[in-house]
């Protein structure tokens, strides 16, 4: 086998690894973001603070 043939084959077996891995990566994320949709965290504390001031300043009067 020439080195151009050799080059090219472990170029494609390089790429399809990496397109297994990121569909992987996309898979896990996609199911991370569906479970934080579903249960959501409590808010912290700062944020409860920040929605409390936007209301007071966005309250019509």
């Amino acid at each position: 086998m020439t080195d151009f043939v050799v080059s090219a084959v472990q170029d494609a077996a390089q790429r399809a690894i990496e397109q297994a891995e990121i569909i992987r990566l996309w898979l896990a994320d996609q199911e991370c973001f569906a479970l934080a949709l579903l249960s959501p965290p409590q808010p912290a504390p700062a944020l409860e603070r920040a929605f409390a001031r936007r209301n007071k300043l966005l309250r019509p009067e």
